[in-house]
């Protein structure tokens, strides 16, 4: 019997993990190309022989998503297998639909394939949404952990935005292994707050030795996933963070839905600043989908760093990038906190926009009045730092998870702020991973 050939459909992360998993060594299949999407200057690269295994000596090529009905086309593919995440209900079947008039199969990949099992029990923290505070969850999760005597290592969920076989295993434990694995802004936002509360963390592409690596020194597992993604480890206790500010995600989204009813346990994040009717739509929806999980209310308080005042002054907030862009919010902490402070004015920087900071404000006209910390390659760290010193503002409210002035230069008065999760009343963590670990 011929191949069946294969397009795998991706964004540089669940789309390597698929074909390692289904794909890598199974000659049933041919992977004529993976595609891109989401993420800039990912197509145009290959998935290295290194990594794909004896049956792609020359590798696999990635593509641009935009042209998929060509590719199917000039590849002669049978299926096409969605890899990648966060994408609304009508998104996905848009894409079934381009798929299935261009004469392929369209499917995505179940939990029974995909999921690794580990020797360690295995917290998962996902979420239905980007910038829901999953990284924060992990976080506090990992603190009380430690608490309890408990050695815990995170398993991060992959951007693998640079060179696939120097990133295939990565170790994070201290802030000097950031630059020395090359980090974009994305990953450092994710990798940098776990360094700094003495953690370790682990990334990469080939998710199943990362794992035997991150057994070696673990008591305890927690995956921290990204964007709303399932996780690539079977879990033993599964926590998934939903937004009140985007009430009706969490059963419209892809996978959200999928990370819901697995879910051992919801929090709903962002309550104190959320509207009531919000926060109980998506109580009723978690409700309706998985009666039996465990539902937490949680906060994301604010602290601020910095002496410079904000009242009355024009301020310039600059945001964590995928919260803006796929993550489709409008607004993030920074915005929330120069608004208690009295700021007089949010300035909008797209007049003064240079580069790939002025494109990405073209693909995602929808964002706020408020600057993306877009950083996936050096050119575009550039352009973020060009972009900031040149707005007209008096200062600069930092809401990303990281110390940005350490990547870029600024060359104005700054403020960061940050935000850890707090539980509202009980059930609380403290007693539900007491629990887990009795």
């Amino acid at each position: 019997m011929s191949k069946i050939k294969v397009i795998i459909l991706g964004a540089a992360g669940r789309d390597f993990h698929n074909f390692n998993c289904r794909f890598r060594g199974n000659d049933q299949y041919e992977v004529v190309a993976f595609t891109a999407t989401q993420i800039p200057d990912i197509d145009g690269r290959k998935y290295p022989a290194e990594l794909a295994g004896d049956l792609y000596p020359n590798g696999i090529p990635i593509e641009d998503e935009a042209a998929l009905p060509e590719l199917i086309a000039r590849y002669g593919a049978d299926l096409c297998v969605m890899s990648y995440s966060d994408r609304s209900y009508q998104q996905v079947m848009s894409l079934a639909s381009i798929v299935n008039a261009a004469g392929a199969d369209f499917s995505m990949l179940g939990e029974r394939e995909t999921q690794l099992k580990s020797s360690k029990p295995v917290i998962s923290v996902c979420a239905v949404r980007t910038g829901c505070g999953k990284s924060q969850t992990s976080r506090r999760i990992c603190k009380i952990l430690r608490e309890a005597g408990k050695k815990v290592v995170a398993v991060r969920h992959p951007m693998p935005y640079g060179d696939l076989v120097a990133q295939r295993v990565q170790r994070f434990a201290e802030i000097g292994d950031l630059a020395k694995h090359k980090c974009t802004i994305e990953e450092m936002e994710e990798y940098e707050p776990h360094i700094a509360a003495g953690g370790v963390i682990y990334a990469g592409v080939d998710y199943e030795a990362i794992l035997r690596e991150a057994e070696k020194e673990a008591d305890i597992i927690l995956w921290d996933g990204g964007n709303n993604d399932t996780p690539f480890y079977k879990s033993d206790l599964h926590i998934v963070v939903a937004d009140p500010h985007r009430p009706g995600d969490e059963i419209g989204y892809f996978p959200s839905e999928t990370n819901v009813r697995m879910a051992d346990v919801v929090i709903i994040n962002k309550v104190v600043e959320a509207e009531f009717e919000n926060i109980e739509q998506v109580r009723e929806n978690v409700r309706s989908v998985n009666p039996d999980a465990v539902i937490i209310d949680g906060a994301s308080p604010l602290t601020v760093t910095g002496d410079v005042e904000l009242l009355g002054k024009k301020v310039l907030v600059v945001e964590d990038g995928p919260t803006l862009t796929h993550g489709n919010m409008t607004y993030g902490a920074g915005v929330v906190a120069a608004l208690r402070m009295g700021a007089e004015e949010l300035v909008d920087p797209r007049p003064w926009a240079v580069g790939r900071i002025a494109e990405t404000f073209e693909l995602y006209p929808e964002i706020g009045t408020l600057l993306p910390a877009m950083g996936y390659g050096e050119e575009q760290v550039a352009d973020l730092e060009k972009t900031i010193n040149a707005v007209d503002c008096d200062v600069v409210v930092i809401g990303t998870p990281i110390d940005l002035t350490r990547v870029v230069k600024i060359s104005k008065p700054t403020v960061r702020i940050q935000y850890e999760l707090q539980e509202i009343g009980e059930p609380n963590l403290p007693q539900l991973l007491a629990r887990f670990l009795g």
